[in-house]
C-alpha cells in the first residue's frame, strides 16, 4: 500500500513561517537537493492545500525556478498534483486535479492504488486535517538550527496528543536534522 508522507521544514523552536509568513531563513543546499531530488523519485503524485499550491504554482513554472534547479522544477512541473481546496475555482498547474470534498476518501482510494508514495510538502492546514484523520503514514520533519522566536507552530491546531515513533534520523552538513517518524496507531 502506498503511505502519504508528510514533510516539513521547521524553526529550532518549531515554526514553519515567521510571522510574516516568510521561509527565507530556510537553509537549503546542494546536500538537500539531492535529498529533494532523492524523495521525488519515490513518490507519484503531490498534495497540496490551497495556500501552498498557489505559491509552488506561482514558483516552479518559471523560467528562475527552471534554472536554478532545473531537476527539482521538472519534477515538480510534471508530477501529478493534487490541491484539496473548497475555495480554490480552478487549478491550471501542469497536472493537477482539484478536489473540494470527501479528503479521506479520496486519500483511502489514492492510497490502495498500485504507484509509489504520496508526498504533502508543506501545506500545514492540509496536513491538520490529515492529521485529523489519521491519513498520514510517515513525518519527516527538517530541523534548522536557528531560532525565529516567533511564527506559525507546525502542530496548532492540534488538541489531542499525537504520538509518534522515530523511524531514523540523518544530519546535513549544513546542521539541518531530518527526523523520520510513523504514527503510533
Amino acid at each position: 500500500m502506498r503511505k502519504v508522507i508528510f514533510q516539513m521544514m521547521i524553526s529550532l523552536d518549531g515554526f514553519f513561517e515567521g510571522p510574516n509568513r516568510e521561509i527565507d531563513w530556510h537553509n537549503v543546499d546542494e546536500e538537500f537537493n539531492e535529498y529533494a531530488i532523492d524523495l521525488l523519485d519515490n513518490v507519484d503524485v503531490l498534495l497540496f492545500g490551497r495556500v501552498t499550491y498557489e505559491l509552488m504554482a506561482n514558483y516552479w513554472p518559471t523560467l528562475s525556478a527552471t534554472t536554478d534547479d532545473p531537476i527539482v522544477a521538472s519534477k515538480m512541473n510534471s508530477l501529478p498534483k493534487i490541491v484539496f481546496s473548497r475555495t480554490l475555482e480552478k487549478a491550471d498547474w501542469n497536472n493537477t486535479r482539484l478536489v473540494k470534498e470527501n479528503i479521506a476518501e479520496e486519500v483511502s482510494k489514492l492510497k490502495q492504488q498500485p504507484g509509489k508514495d504520496l508526498a504533502i510538502f508543506g501545506s500545514s492546514d492540509l496536513a491538520l486535517s490529515f492529521i485529523k484523520l489519521s491519513l498520514i503514514d510517515e513525518y519527516r520533519i527538517i530541523v534548522n538550527p536557528l531560532v525565529l522566536g516567533e511564527g506559525k507552530s507546525l502542530f496548532k491546531g492540534i488538541s489531542d496528543k499525537l504520538t509518534l515513533k522515530l523511524l531514523k534520523t540523518k544530519t546535513f552538513n549544513s546542521g539541518n536534522v531530518l527526523l523520520y517518524y510513523q504514527p503510533k496507531r
